[in-house]
């Protein structure tokens, strides 16, 4: 596995202007030399970065260190008297800095929604067909943590927007194509746009179950492209009729689903859509024990009207719970169950929650009373129960809490909402096969690509349909392109990113962001590396920051970086941990 570290190399050194401003400090002075004239490039920057990660004397005999460098692809324009053109001396930094670096590199063509202030990014934001839409329309810019967000829309391959990507990526791998080839095989891996999928409002707080429900995309052209994925999934409207219980006379009467039954009329009940309208809902929450006898992880035990449904285990990341109680010492306090209540009658059922921290010993969580609707919202009855198993109530050494269902929570189920979150799936795929064409049209067309996705079905607190992104995990819809995925808290060390992938069929993923969200020794670094390895990752990417004759360079730094002076996350201890890790022996 090749260890590939995110350098945040762009802002201080690819993107610097051409003519040099002089200042009095001769260090900064001398890392904007190396980065600007004739021969400017990365490389000083890459190497004396990646010298304080793994100094020279403790390199192991197969280097294990390589690098993952960022080519913003919309930072590659300039504006012109003839519009917009690339700027042919950005992108040879770019070609340069693999030229003059003897490490391995991940190639991560960078063009997703986060902003990186390109100047052609403004002018592509006036535009409304380059932004995805809710039902309410196009979404303008928004941000999360620090960080500015351009909500663009991938419904449509015919946009400006996906032109120019094409455009820089082809003016890039171009240039890289020039090279010897020595230098073009130093390139391991290319990553795809970065994560790519769906968006909402509020993106930063809106992940969650809370409504108003606002999904894209909503433009015409996806409106039009989800009728006729419908009608391919059926033989005729007749069909369509008797599955999803509708009326339509034609399929160009289907609408996507758009509007909560709850606080809007509907003209059919297919307009139906909230999180849970797909046919599941959540139960989820947190719970800490202390000293708990062993380190298993407690149970979560569901009951339905006093029958049991099923169990989860408390090991899920909750950085919230974490943050409210940095007293439990892990964010590890989360559970989540998801309840198909498709076939569940109509009606009011009693929902019972435990917890089993000891074998066979249930401790009550809490009762939850749901109303499962049926499409005339008639006023439900409660169902009949049975007597729930022998527990007890909660010691004084646990702390728990049920986040949903919510009290009197309703839940309707619409099964045109599947088809509607399958389709907005298939979109962030077919997106990323199109602009893979332009990689394989060039002379890397062998070289692995990657995706670069995020997996959100392991927060338990987020909604996973909100972002659409499953169609563009499976190997079915992404062709030739390879699993790379990025791994926060327990995902990045436990169990469950693993058992999730063993079920894929892929062969072989790449980490393009890993961050376990919490300090970590050396041992336990580095056995979660050898994990990841053993199991077939192919690199694993985390960002640092970049540093410049010993010191670090001044910029705005990543949250999530590893750094001896940012202490987010026990980021700092992670770096440290790093080092010793890369002092090691070759395995």
């Amino acid at each position: 596995m090749l260890l590939a570290p995110m350098i945040a190399v762009v802002d201080p050194c690819l993107l610097l202007p051409e003519q040099p401003v002089q200042s009095e400090d001769n260090r900064a002075d001398a890392l904007t030399r190396s980065c600007i004239g004739p021969d400017g490039s990365a490389a000083q920057l890459v190497e004396s970065t990646l010298a304080a990660l793994q100094p020279k004397g403790a390199q192991p005999e197969i280097p294990l260190v390589g690098y993952t460098l960022p080519a913003p692809l919309l930072q590659l324009f300039r504006p012109d008297s003839d519009g917009w053109v690339v700027d042919s001396e950005r992108v040879q930094r770019i070609v340069r800095t693999i030229r003059d670096t003897s490490r391995p590199v991940i190639l991560y063509l960078f063009a997703n929604h986060f902003a990186t202030d390109a100047p052609l990014e403004t002018e592509l934001a006036k535009n409304p067909d380059n932004l995805g839409q809710t039902r309410d329309g196009p979404m303008g810019p928004s941000r999360y943590y620090d960080s500015a967000i351009n909500n663009w829309t991938f419904a449509s391959t015919q946009t400006e927007l996906t032109a120019r990507r094409i455009q820089a990526a082809s003016a890039l791998l171009e240039g890289l194509c020039g090279l010897p080839a020595r230098d073009i095989a130093k390139i391991r891996g290319i990553t795809l746009l970065g994560e790519l999928h769906h968006l909402f409002p509020d993106f930063e707080a809106g992940m969650g179950f809370d409504s108003p429900y606002r999904v894209t995309d909503y433009s015409p052209q996806s409106v039009m492209g989800f009728r006729n994925f419908v009608k391919t999934e059926f033989r005729n409207i007749e069909q369509t009729n008797r599955t999803l219980g509708s009326d339509y006379r034609s399929f160009d009467e289907i609408q996507p689903p758009s509007r909560d039954i709850r606080t809007e009329p509907l003209q059919r009940y297919t307009e139906h859509i909230d999180s849970f309208a797909h046919g599941t809902l959540p139960v989820s929450g947190w719970a800490f024990v202390s000293q708990a006898p062993t380190r298993a992880p407690a149970w979560v035990h569901i009951y339905l009207n006093g029958r049991f449904v099923g169990k989860t285990p408390v090991d899920k990341g909750r950085q919230d719970v974490l943050a409210a109680k940095p007293e439990f010492g892990t964010a590890n306090t989360g559970w989540r169950l998801n309840l198909d209540f498709r076939q569940l009658p109509a009606g009011l059922h009693r929902m019972d929650v435990f917890l089993e921290t000891s074998r066979g010993q249930l401790a009550s969580v809490g009762t939850r009373e749901i109303a499962i609707m049926d499409k005339r919202q008639r006023t439900p009855t409660l169902l009949p129960q049975i007597p729930l198993p022998e527990h007890e109530p909660l010691s004084s050494a646990v702390q728990a809490h049920i986040d949903q269902p919510q009290g009197s929570a309703s839940y309707y189920y619409n099964p045109l909402v599947p088809l509607w979150h399958r389709y907005r799936g298939l979109q962030v795929a077919e997106y990323l096969r199109f602009f893979d064409t332009a990689v394989r049209q060039s002379c890397l067309t062998s070289t692995p690509r990657y995706t670069h996705q995020i997996i959100p079905f392991t927060n338990p607190s987020w909604d996973e349909n909100k972002f659409a992104v499953q169609e563009s995990l499976s190997r079915k819809h992404t062709g030739n392109i390879r699993l790379g995925v990025s791994l926060y808290g327990d995902a990045a060390y436990g169990s469950a990113f693993h058992r999730w992938y063993v079920s894929t069929g892929h062969r072989g993923y790449g980490i393009t962001e890993f961050h376990p969200l919490k300090a970590m020794s050396m041992n336990e670094l580095g056995h979660t590396l050898d994990l990841h390895a053993s199991r077939g990752a192919e690199f694993l990417s985390f960002f640092v920051e970049p540093y410049w004759q010993g010191q670090i360079v001044n910029r705005g730094h990543n949250l999530f970086s590893f750094d001896p002076g940012n202490k987010q996350f026990g980021s700092d201890q992670l770096y440290n941990a790093a080092q010793q890790y890369l002092a090691q022996p070759a395995r």
